[in-house]
């Protein structure tokens, strides 16, 4: 059971409780998309079940894209392999492992960003924990919500799980290459998003044969094109939590980082964060 987002028995977490939180988080999310302006980033949230082929698609983006300097942070509750996967694929890829939580959040993202440089970059994919439901909830600080849905899930994900369609900005329905062995009904699909999504839009894509992928990709430059990228280097001015302002302003530093590619930070309840190696933080 996810022991802060409340669901599981909602009488461990009482609503004031679970308000606050998602407070707090709303707070640091907007934080983290300043870094994301700042920086002229399209941060993607790309969600759905597991094995709904969120990495697969990612892979597949990363074998067709043209120039686009790409990088990722992976979601999981125990393991970095979806990290390294991406690596393999040549996206610099850093684990986010939650313990128990059965998604990620703007803190999680956060502490992250201090370990993967994000200057330069064109678009930062979060690839949330496989969940149809909590990863929905909680806001990280991204420009869009993408939906990974597998043509094996059924027809009706859309209906029974509808918070997740409400927040989606696209829908990526994966693995179209089985719809000749499948009694999926595409169109039952489309009229599920039509009662779901407030602007439903849907691309039909195969990681495998790569049907799909330009029309993906074109997505992803549609949402690129209203990211204004600043001129000069990128500084962060932000104030962490407990730190003292200076000149009762907020300090201004900049990060500097020694990227290993594959490494692993992990949270949990009362998380812990890891650099990896090579890592400075210049104040």
């Amino acid at each position: 059971m996810c022991t802060d987002c409340g669901c599981g028995d909602t009488e461990l977490v009482p609503l004031e409780i679970q308000t606050r939180i998602l407070a707090g988080n709303d707070t640091l999310a907007g934080h983290n998309r300043d870094h994301f302006v700042d920086a002229g980033v399209l941060a993607i949230n790309l969600m759905g079940s597991p094995g709904a082929g969120k990495t697969a698609i990612l892979e597949a983006t990363a074998r067709h894209q043209q120039g686009l300097r790409l990088a990722a942070l992976a979601g999981d509750l125990a393991t970095d392999r979806d990290a390294a996967r991406l690596e393999k694929a040549g996206i610099p890829s850093l684990a986010i492992t939650t313990g128990q939580a059965c998604h990620l959040d703007a803190k999680m993202v956060h502490d992250a960003l201090h370990e993967l440089p994000i200057a330069g970059l064109d678009i930062l994919f979060v690839e949330n924990v496989g969940n149809l439901v909590c990863p929905a909830v909680y806001d990280l600080g991204q420009a869009a919500n993408v939906v990974a849905l597998a043509v094996t899930e059924g027809e009706d994900k859309p209906l029974k799980y509808p918070t997740m369609f409400l927040k989606a900005d696209l829908v990526l329905l994966t693995k179209i290459d089985l719809l000749p062995h499948l009694d999926l009904d595409v169109a039952a699909v489309k009229d599920a998003l039509a009662r779901s999504m407030p602007e439903p839009r849907m691309i039909m894509v195969s990681a495998k044969t790569g049907e799909g992928v330009a029309e993906w990709l074109a997505w992803l430059a549609e949402q690129r094109a209203r990211i204004a990228r600043p001129t000069g280097a990128a500084v962060h001015h932000h104030h962490h939590q407990g730190e003292a302002p200076v000149d009762a302003h907020d300090h201004v530093h900049e990060h500097v980082h020694g990227h290993a590619h594959g490494h692993t930070h992990s949270h949990g309840p009362g998380h812990t964060h890891s650099h990896g190696p090579g890592h400075t933080h210049d104040h």
